[in-house]
């Protein structure tokens, strides 16, 4: 005879520390449960007062509130004849523990505490909670007053056990319990526990899903039964977005999964099944019952009830496919979905977004416009709470919308920032995009306070910054592309304060961020510029995946706007503009591209690497196209640039999680703010593996030419890789170094820094034309004297003042004068004509001669050529002519590519 039983895996959109609705969420899920049949029903974790309380369940009233919850579901006539299995905090015996609480017929069955705790990412589970560390054990729980009076029961039993009903028997997991290495699930069906239910908080990762789904198929293709699986979905308050997947699975094979995105508060997916299934299942694995037989039982609670009916002839819940996102689906329907939440729940009127039109910005917008289809969908499948929340929202009790576009021109406000470094490229992207999406557009110029908050400077200190292309400094050229972008933040605010007012509309906006992951990982960005905002849909994503998204965009949404903005190159648009066009890119702003950072940020978090993990994996990875000096540059670069903008993170603007690799300094990433960004000991290790790979022969001779034109292939890859451009966002690095990307056309190629952050590196080279071979040999001698330069440099801002001049140099190490002397000796060897080394070292050594350097470095350098870099350089203008061509070039130090 069939056993057949219908059970209801909840997910709920919960709201940390609104019991109130909290309590009504769970409530309508028990309704739904039973008028479906149902007669177990299972909900996410810690649903009765939220699962993101934080340091909320710290505090007592945080206990209390949610026993007050409970009662009132113990007393409510909804909850007869189900049983309930909630989850909530519990305090037994002075320590707080994270329980499932599973109740029938005001009764308390079992108080079930959480066995492992999630430790990891942005979970904190051991700051709040300590495990129940008494494995298939059970004590007394003294329960509170108020349920005493309720259930008649003084104690209730708490611990690790299992119900035994009149026809099965049921177990339980909480969230981690299925992740961990030795699952609790496989004890329990040997003990024949055949429905194993599992409430979770489990938040969305792109790329995430497929996970939980394997886990629970093998977990039951394994050992058999049943597997329910309950999330949390929506924003409770916090920076992740719990993506649901409410499942139910039986032997193997997926029959009822709930939706991963959605913007209903309470979603019940059921299924019936027959418990012979899983009887016939088990005792066909032989290895199974062996294992069963010598296992050690769990106490076991008896309940009077049962799950299962007598009807043969009800039907059950076929196996189905579980609909798999793609990760551009994801980023659509995530992050709308979070916006959606704070949205409602801020009691704001709208969000205000500066539009750049770049792809960054423009990911932002589309987000927003997904939001807005979301919000229309919902209503036109009935949703009444989604309708009442947006009538709220736009201030209007009959207001029922039907248009993306016509909705979001009432709760969505672009703006375009421009000044007179942007370009009428962006200007253009800008305003079809805002059309398409149906946003209220302005478009606005920022060169008026620009101008009045330099004169204030100019009024104070007398003095007038200027930019780099009109003779300024590093440091002026930086301070004047990071006056622009702070200044948008101001205006950001204040248009987001007041263009309701202007409309005629009660409330305010909600300022969008649009800064990426990978612009957060690298600190390419100014500190309170347009990066800084209330909340960021993107900041958790990368670059990548953004340009998919937007390709994406252009087709699912038909925004053909996004087809211009995903072709352009990327580009901040904080200097003047080169004849009307583009004259900075965000790449070579850079010193990498997006692509690199997106390697340098999974080998740094997810894979846990330092400097020197990260180039003996990267050594690997890239040894076909560079050599290791190469790699190992890169990696210092990027290193360099990290701790340098490491304090950036501290201020970032909350962003939506989606990237393992975030950078969030809240409570994901944590690390110093303060570093010494030269990494003396960590690169000095990676120069003495280089060394020993060289003498060892392990950079075989036969990869230089394969690893030259490799590298000349890259390079231009680099240089005209298109990306998207951002001319009113704004993104000026401040108080950071870049190494660029030099040419490899000449034997020698110096790339020289900037003494200041922000300023894009230039390259000096000589006139001639060498083979590639020889130019990547120059660079790689070129790279041993950079390397011990390196070790002994400390950047110090500059005077402008003196910028004609050096400081007086210090003697370095015999160590290192012998890898200069050898570097200038081999680099002599290669070819170059000798006047023109002869001329750039006499120039950038002539001021430490005049300063009584010379007797460190001789009269006669071109016979014993060691000459001397300081620790501390200052900015100068320098000018080597040879052959009547002059090449400027500003030094703070000397890197080779």
């Amino acid at each position: 005879m069939g056993r057949k039983v219908t059970l209801a895996a909840c997910t709920l959109n919960q709201w940390a520390m609104d019991f109130e609705g909290n309590f009504q969420h769970i409530l309508e899920s028990i309704k739904q449960a039973k008028e479906k049949g149902a007669t177990y029903r299972l909900g996410p974790e810690l649903e009765i007062c939220g699962y993101g309380c934080s340091d909320h369940f710290m505090e007592s009233d945080t206990f209390l509130h949610s026993w007050q919850s409970l009662a009132q579901l113990l007393c409510s006539p909804v909850c007869q004849d189900i049983i309930c299995d909630v989850g909530m905090p519990v305090m037994h015996k002075n320590i707080p523990y994270n329980c499932r609480v599973i109740f029938l017929n005001r009764k308390i069955l079992l108080i079930r505490p959480k066995m492992v705790l999630c430790n990891d990412g942005n979970y904190r589970e051991t700051r709040f909670f300590s495990e129940w560390a008494k494995p298939k054990q059970i004590e007394d729980y003294f329960l509170p007053r108020m349920i005493q009076d309720i259930t008649g029961q003084v104690t209730v039993p708490i611990g690790d056990a299992v119900i035994s009903t009149l026809d099965t028997c049921i177990g339980s997991e909480i969230c981690e319990e299925l992740w961990s290495p030795d699952s609790h699930n496989i004890d329990l069906s040997l003990d024949g526990v055949e429905i194993i239910c599992n409430g979770s908080g489990s938040h969305h990762q792109l790329r995430k899903g497929n996970v939980r789904v394997d886990l629970i198929k093998a977990a039951t293709a394994r050992c058999g039964g049943i597997y329910m699986f309950s999330n949390l979905i929506g924003c409770d308050g916090e920076r992740v977005y719990y993506d649901g997947g409410s499942m139910i699975a039986i032997n193997g094979q997926l029959v009822k999964q709930g939706p991963q995105f959605s913007l209903q508060e309470v979603i019940v997916s059921c299924a019936t099944l027959d418990l012979e299934d899983v009887r016939n299942y088990r005792s066909s694995v032989r290895s199974r019952t062996d294992m069963a037989s010598r296992s050690t039982p769990f106490p076991r609670i008896q309940c009077n009830f049962a799950l299962s009916c007598d009807d043969i002839f009800q039907p059950t819940s076929e196996p189905i496919e579980w609909h798999y996102h793609t990760p551009e689906e994801e980023i659509s329907l995530g992050p709308a979905s979070w916006l959606w939440d704070y949205l409602r729940r801020s009691n704001q009127g709208g969000f205000f977004l500066p539009l750049s039109g770049g792809i960054d910005s423009s990911s932002t917008a589309c987000i927003v416009a997904s939001m807005c289809s979301l919000i229309c969908n919902a209503i036109r499948d009935g949703d009444v709470m989604v309708l009442s929340d947006i009538r709220r929202i736009v201030g209007d009790p009959h207001y029922a919308p039907d248009d993306p576009q016509e909705l979001c021109s009432r709760v969505f406000t672009t703006c375009y920032m421009g000044s007179e470094n942007s370009s009428q490229e962006t200007r253009n992207n800008a305003a079809a995009l805002a059309k398409q999406i149906g946003s209220f557009h302005l478009s606005i110029s920022i060169d008026i306070a620009v101008a009045a908050a330099l004169s204030v400077f100019t009024s104070a200190l007398k003095l007038v910054p200027k930019f780099r292309v009109h003779g300024g400094s590093p440091r002026e050229n930086l301070a004047l592309q990071n006056v622009q972008a702070r200044i948008r933040m101001v205006l950001a605010y204040l248009f987001a304060q007041l263009v309701l007012w202007a409309r005629g509309r009660s409330g305010g906006l909600l300022v969008l961020g649009s800064a990426n992951v990978d612009e957060s990982l690298r600190g390419y960005m100014t500190k309170y510029d347009c990066s800084s905002a209330d909340i960021n849909p993107i900041g958790g994503i990368s670059k990548t995946d953004l340009r998919k998204f937007i390709k994406y965009c252009t087709v699912y949404f038909n925004f053909t706007a996004l087809e211009s903005i995903y072709k352009a190159p990327p580009t901040a648009e904080l200097e003047p503009l080169a004849d009307g066009k583009i004259a900075q890119t965000d790449e070579q702003d850079m010193g990498m591209t997006y692509e690199e950072l997106s390697v340098y940020g999974i080998l740094r978090k997810i894979h846990h690497c330092g400097p020197y993990s990260m180039f003996c994996k990267l050594v690997q990875m890239w040894g076909d196209k560079l050599s290791p000096q190469q790699v190992a540059e890169k990696v210092k670069h990027f290193f360099r640039s990290y701790a340098i903008n490491r304090h950036k993170m501290t201020t970032l603007t909350p962003a939506y999680h989606a990237e393992n690799y975030s950078p969030d300094d809240h409570r994901f990433d944590h690390r110093q703010f303060l570093y010494n960004a030269l990494w003396p000991w960590q690169f000095r290790f990676i120069d003495q593996q280089i060394q020993k790979l060289e003498k060892s022969g392990g950079f075989r001779k036969e990869n230089q030419s394969k690893v030259s034109s490799g590298q000349r292939n890259s390079m231009d890859k680099t240089a005209s890789t298109s990306r998207s451009t951002g001319g009113a966002g704004g993104r000026a690095e401040q108080g950071q170094t870049c190494m660029g990307q030099p040419s490899l056309s000449a034997g020698i190629v110096v790339t020289i820094a900037a003494a200041d952050a922000g300023q894009s590196d230039t390259s000096l080279q000589t006139e001639w034309q060498s083979p590639e071979s020889c130019s990547m040999e120059a660079n790689t001698v070129t790279s041993h004297l950079v390397n011990s330069v390196l070790r002994e440099e400390n950047t110090l801002e500059t005077n402008v003042e003196t910028s004609k001049s050096f400081h007086k140099c210090e003697v370095m190490s015999p160590f290192h004068k012998s890898c200069i002397d050898k570097s200038v000796e081999e680099l002599l060897q290669k070819g170059p004509p000798k006047q023109a080394v002869h001329a750039f070292l006499q120039e950038l050594c002539k001021q430490e001669v005049e300063t009584s350097c010379s007797s460190c470095l001789g009269e006669s350098y071109l016979q014993t050529p060691t000459f001397l870099y300081k620790k501390r350089m200052i900015a100068a203008e320098m000018v080597l002519e040879e052959s009547n061509k002059k090449l400027k070039y500003t030094p703070l130090a000397i890197l080779a590519a």
